[in-house]
């Protein structure tokens, strides 16, 4: 079953919406990107007044160089608007040694506490029932489920890293999500990319920039409230968390101070965990609810699926998925048509470089247009329809698709790749076990979509009857 995205009629089309001039001119930028690579090949570079960045197009050649040069394409550039909001720390804006310890660190230690294991399984499937009871008190009355999602979502790494999970009735942590959504969306704004290019002058005018700013520093202020909880009652015997085991590196590499374990940094490592590993996750559940009510033919038989499989007197489990093609199907393309990172996150050559025929010196910028991986018109049989189909066979087994990189790949792949996997099949699974959603009465859904750093729905409501 094929449906056509009219998102994308032929490439990446610009959305027609007039009511937000920096939300129109990322848009461009991304057709502008898909144009170039048309017109001047698979390797072109830019410069709009700042640094040159050079961009990658389609799957083999964004393959061929993150994978072969990995190694040379480790480093974050510094962009000025990021730099100045969390300098080099963190899991994502760093480089060098101190990432690389970080990153080992943050790797061990998740997985200690069950990331990519069985064993953390019941923590997401506990917060599938909060979400399905907190679903269940709409009693299918019009609602936009983005905050829910973004609250269930949250609480799965807040366990991991903060050692406890928060009541979707928590004003101040919904507050805390609605501040994270709008910095991620004013950071890909026309008022980010001038900071860029002009940071002298965007520090010194006001402008949406400004608010970037400020809700960064809520955000901030919340997880050092936090750190500084566990340094109260620290127990260096019983970490409970992310956080508490950071502390005991802290005492243990006191004395490596490039590996960057302090407490400021332990504030960036964990915004950067708990940020990432909320937005986009939850983002692609808000797709999938919106595809299922668009298409609820592919909804009806995901039900069935879940239906014969797990039945109803259980939630589904990560034992299930096997068993389950054509959901695994039907997630990976929302994945896939989702797009939630249109323009990986740009990185920065360690030394001189050489991709293809062009010589790419030290610190300039490279970043691989994922949209032309996941769109690329040589690797998918209908790149721009929502076809599960894309991931099964002619058997009707689910086969995986080496062009799948929502997750990108190399040194700085996703860390949070297995989390995310886990998460978007329990969630999704459960929710269409005990609901069948659809449009408010007389209303069309729409793919429409905006612009920030991610790529995400606009604002939409649906209904949810209990099944």
């Amino acid at each position: 079953m094929v449906f056509t995205d009219y998102r994308r009629p032929s490439s990446y089309r610009q959305q027609k919406d007039s009511s937000s001039v920096h939300r129109g001119a990322l848009v461009l930028t991304t057709n502008h990107i898909l144009q170039f690579a048309e017109k001047y090949g698979k390797i072109f570079s830019l410069r709009i007044f700042g640094p040159r960045i050079v961009v990658l197009d389609g799957y083999k050649l964004v393959k061929e160089v993150y994978l072969q040069q990995g190694d040379n394409l480790a480093d974050r550039p510094m962009l000025p608007l990021f730099y100045d909001i969390v300098g080099d720390k963190g899991l994502v804006a760093s480089s060098g040694y101190k990432w690389k310890q970080q990153r080992r660190f943050a790797l061990s230690t998740l997985r200690n506490f069950g990331l990519g294991k069985k064993s953390l399984e019941p923590s997401i499937s506990l917060e599938c029932t909060f979400l399905n009871e907190a679903i269940s008190n709409e009693q299918g009355r019009p609602f936009d489920p983005r905050l829910l999602l973004n609250n269930a979502v949250a609480n799965v790494i807040c366990v991991l890293v903060f050692g406890n999970r928060f009541e979707y009735s928590d004003n101040d942590f919904q507050s805390l999500l609605k501040n994270i959504n709008e910095a991620v969306f004013l950071e890909g704004g026309i008022c980010a990319l001038l900071y860029n290019m002009f940071p002298r002058l965007m520090r010194r005018v006001p402008g949406p920039h400004k608010k970037v700013f400020s809700l960064w520093r809520e955000v901030i202020d919340f997880v050092r409230e936090k750190v500084n909880a566990h340094r109260v009652d620290y127990d260096p015997s019983n970490p409970r968390d992310y956080i508490d085991c950071f502390l005991g590196e802290m005492e243990k590499l006191k004395d490596d101070t490039a590996a960057g374990f302090d407490v400021e940094n332990l504030c960036i490592c964990t915004l950067d965990l708990f940020g990432a590993g909320t937005e986009t996750t939850s983002t692609t559940v808000y797709w999938g609810l919106l595809y299922m009510i668009k298409y609820p033919e592919i909804q009806a038989k995901v039900q069935e699926e879940i239906d014969r499989v797990v039945g109803g007197s259980r939630q589904p489990s990560l034992s299930d998925k096997d068993n389950m093609p054509y959901t695994n199907a039907v997630i990976h393309e929302i994945q896939r048509i989702g797009n939630i990172i249109p323009i990986n996150v740009v990185r920065a050559t360690v030394e001189d470089t050489q991709i293809g025929e062009y010589s790419i010196p030290k610190g300039t910028i490279v970043t691989g247009n994922l949209t032309s991986v996941l769109f690329d018109k040589s690797e998918w049989e209908t790149p721009h329809s929502f076809n599960p189909g894309h991931f099964l066979d002619a058997e009707g087994k689910f086969r995986r698709r080496d062009a799948f990189l929502p997750f990108s790949l190399g040194k700085r792949v996703c860390l949070g790749e297995q989390l995310a996997r886990m998460e978007l099949f329990l969630f999704f699974s459960s929710l269409l076990q005990r609901f069948t959603f659809s449009s408010p009465a007389g209303v069309e859904p729409s793919l429409d979509y905006k612009l920030g750093a991610t790529h995400c729905p606009q604002p939409y409501k649906l209904c949810a009857v209990p099944r």
